[in-house]
C-alpha cells in the first residue's frame, strides 16, 4: 500500500438543505509530482483511466489517516466522484468532536491538506518507469491502482515527499533502467573518454 499527500483546496459547501459538507480533490490526473523518494528518486503522475477498474467499495474518510478517527465510509457518509480532473469525495459530517473539530480548522484555512492510500494493480502495465531527461530522476506513470484504501484530511503528511515508498516491483523496474546494458556501455565510453581528454591535457 503506498501513501500520497496532495496540497490542494479542502472547502466547507453548504447544500441546499443547509447541511456542511467537506469537499476537495483526493488525487488529480496528469499532473507531476514533486520528486519523491529517497534511494529511488522519482515523479509520478496518475493517467486519466487509472481509476477505471479500481475497488473503491469500502473506502474510509480519516483524519490523519487514524483508523480511530473515522469522518465517513463509502456507501454511508462519503460520495467519492471521478471526473476529468481526478477523484473528488463529498464528506457529510456526522455529529462528532472529531468532525467539528476538523470543520473549525478548515473554516480557519489551518488545514488544507488530504492525503489517499492506494495500491497498484498486480499487472505488468499498471505502471510505466522511464528516466527523465535528468537522468538522476526517473518518471512513474500509474496506469492502473488496483484498490482505493481511504482518502485523508491532513494536518502533515503521512509521509514526507522524500519518504515515499514504492513496491518491489517498482524497485525492481527501476534497477533495470539503471543495469541497461546499453547504459552502462554508454556509460563505460564516457568513462574511457574522460580518461583520454584528461591524459591529453597532461
Amino acid at each position: 500500500m503506498e501513501k500520497r499527500q496532495l496540497t490542494t483546496q479542502i472547502e466547507l459547501r453548504t447544500l441546499e438543505n443547509e447541511s456542511e459538507v467537506i469537499e476537495g480533490y483526493a488525487l488529480k490526473f496528469d499532473r507531476w509530482s514533486e520528486t519523491l523518494g529517497y534511494f529511488y528518486p522519482f515523479r509520478e503522475k496518475l493517467d486519466p483511466n487509472c481509476l477505471q477498474d479500481a475497488d473503491m467499495s469500502n473506502v474510509v474518510a480519516l483524519f490523519n489517516h487514524d483508523q480511530s478517527q473515522i469522518l465517513g465510509r463509502s456507501g454511508v457518509n462519503l460520495d467519492l466522484e471521478v471526473d476529468n480532473i481526478g477523484l473528488k469525495f463529498r464528506i457529510k459530517p456526522t455529529n462528532t468532536t472529531v468532525s467539528k473539530d476538523l470543520m473549525e480548522n478548515i473554516r480557519a484555512g489551518v488545514i488544507n491538506q488530504c492525503s489517499f492510500a492506494f495500491s497498484i494493480a498486480n499487472e505488468e502495465d499498471a505502471e510505466e518507469w522511464r528516466e527523465s531527461e535528468d537522468s538522476n530522476v526517473y518518471e512513474r506513470i500509474i496506469n492502473k491502482i488496483d484498490q482505493l484504501y481511504d482518502v485523508s484530511v491532513v494536518t502533515t503528511p503521512a509521509y514526507s515527499d522524500t519518504e515515499a515508498v514504492v513496491g518491489a516491483r517498482s524497485k525492481e523496474k527501476i534497477e533495470e533502467l539503471r543495469n541497461h546494458p546499453k547504459k552502462l556501455e554508454i556509460k563505460r565510453m564516457l568513462d574511457e573518454l574522460t580518461k583520454e581528454e584528461l591524459l591529453n591535457s597532461l
